[in-house]
């Protein structure tokens, strides 16, 4: 909350530490992908488009995983919800250093994406609700930073042991960590916020002793026939659209997908799904327009400007240390200016250097790497505050299933996007066609959070009510699951209509 201090204890530490380390090892096995994308690609004799999907396997699985995970949070606790996301992203990790073709790959891929679904939104949802509200921008950051460190420490092996044992090694190095991080989120308690809502006996609905998550709202409810269903047709048209299967069916298949999505959205959020479906095409859009780079930058360094695996890694390694950089950066300027304000300033800074980026020549190395830094530091430095932007939205009761599923349905754009960056390539360079889609999209997304476009769109066509009247994630007292006699400290944040 801006203009407010906070006095944080080891307690504190101890648990960001504990997610930071999942997020770390998050960010290098997901990252590997990537890195070793061409290697992949000679290995199982795939294009550049077909390889892409793999990329985007793992966003396929991503909503559900969002969705059961988080709602295993929201019933059950924080801590349980992590332990299962760790386990099951690295056994995928595992799974692709065993793959024997495209297919087995992508199947990987699909368990990696439940995992990751999973940290993002239980272990996202602990770290902000245990930290104290005045430092919760700072929580929010903090964590996400984990991920680049990975992605930094994956570009840094990638030189030393692709050219010795190849690429399947990149994916078995990355489950070592993992004993370390299951054994440090055993010794955890649950959030003080969580524990607060269950001993007041609120559920996702809202109502007294009435304890609903997002699977029994969609599965075990009148509806339930239905929501099978459009699950199988969601899942189906995702495999269909990222595989390259969909022939002359991509919009009608598009069609059902975001009207799955909608549809369960519905259920879960009621009066206020105007705001939910927003913020999903809000956080679609984030994504758009970060993944980009995110995803082909390595392909794009390999293939347009012709390093070599050295020379990649440095790259990377510039690019990572500014993430991690911005993410430090976002997280003191959001408990200052404010969520949504350190977010839109960051992304106008950010707007300078993307096109800058993509002049650069093979032999101007040295002002790449410093316009890939500065990029990276404002564009996805700022993404650390994307679970604290999200989990302001939604109460304690439903915040684990709400943030969950938002934020992994909006993270399509991340599966969309290097399949678009290499479609729209052609077979020629790639390069302008990343840097003018982050460009453009990064505008769009700019527009969207000064606007407050969820809580705008929620009183424009629905009840204008059921908006929340402040950040939920500081603004306690605001909170209907929160029990009645819980206070707040005083807040001074920018309430979520400016």
């Amino acid at each position: 909350m801006a203009g407010a201090t906070a006095k944080l204890t080891a307690h504190d530490f101890r648990t960001l530490f504990a997610a930071w380390l999942g997020y770390l090892m998050d960010g290098f096995d997901f990252v590997l992908i990537t890195l070793v994308l061409t290697e992949v690609a000679d290995s199982f004799g795939l294009s550049t488009v077909t390889a892409a999907t793999l990329v985007s396997a793992a966003f396929i699985s991503r909503w559900f995983g969002g969705l059961a995970i988080g709602a295993i949070g929201d019933r059950y606790g924080r801590k349980p919800a992590m332990i299962l996301s760790i386990v099951l992203y690295s056994a995928g990790s595992l799974a692709c250093g065993l793959s024997w073709g495209y297919w087995s790959m992508f199947a990987a891929r699909l368990v990696l994406g439940l995992g990751m679904a999973g940290e993002y939104s239980a272990s996202a949802t602990y770290v902000i609700e245990s930290w104290p509200a005045a430092a919760r921008n700072r929580a929010s950051a903090l964590l996400i930073s984990g991920y680049a460190v990975g992605s930094i420490l994956a570009g840094q092996l990638y030189r030393f042991v692709v050219p010795a044992w190849g690429w399947r090694a990149m994916f078995w190095i990355g489950v070592v960590p993992i004993a370390l991080a299951l054994w440090m989120r055993r010794g955890l308690k649950e959030s003080d916020d969580w524990q607060r809502v269950r001993g007041k006996g609120t559920g996702a609905a809202g109502g007294a002793g009435e304890r609903r998550d997002f699977v029994t709202v969609l599965f075990r409810g009148r509806r339930a026939p239905l929501n099978h269903v459009v699950a199988v047709a969601v899942a189906l048209g995702l495999f269909l659209l990222f595989t390259e299967r969909a022939g002359g069916f991509v919009w009608p298949l598009t069609a059902v997908v975001a009207a799955g999505f909608v549809l369960f959205a519905a259920q879960f959020a009621g009066r206020r799904t105007p705001m939910m479906v927003t913020l999903m095409v809000t956080v679609f859009c984030a994504f758009l327009y970060s993944w980009p780079i995110q995803a082909l930058l390595p392909t794009y360094l390999k293939e347009d400007l012709g390093f070599g695996a050295g020379t990649v890694s440095d790259m990377l390694f510039f690019a990572g240390f500014g993430n991690v950089a911005g993410c430090v950066l976002v997280g003191f300027l959001g408990d200052a200016w404010g969520t949504k304000r350190t977010y839109v300033a960051s992304l106008c800074v950010s707007v300078l250097f993307v096109l800058p980026v993509f002049a650069m020549d093979g032999g101007q190395t040295v002002w790449l790497a410093l316009l890939l830094f500065f990029q990276q530091m404002f564009a996805q430095g700022i993404s650390g505050l994307l679970p604290k932007l999200i989990g302001g939205y939604f109460m304690t009761a439903e915040r684990a299933a709400g943030l969950g599923f938002t934020y992994n349905v909006g993270s399509l754009g991340g599966a969309v996007a290097p399949v678009l960056g290499a479609s729209l390539a052609g077979g020629h360079r790639l390069g302008p066609s990343l840097a003018w889609l982050t460009f453009s999209l990064t505008l769009v997304v700019i527009v969207l959070i000064a606007l407050d476009a969820p809580l705008r769109v929620q009183r424009l066509c629905g009840d204008r009510g059921a908006a929340p009247a402040a950040d939920l994630t500081e603004d306690l007292a605001a909170d209907p699951s929160q029990p009645a006699s819980r206070t707040a400290p005083p807040n001074d944040q920018e309430s979520p209509t400016r």
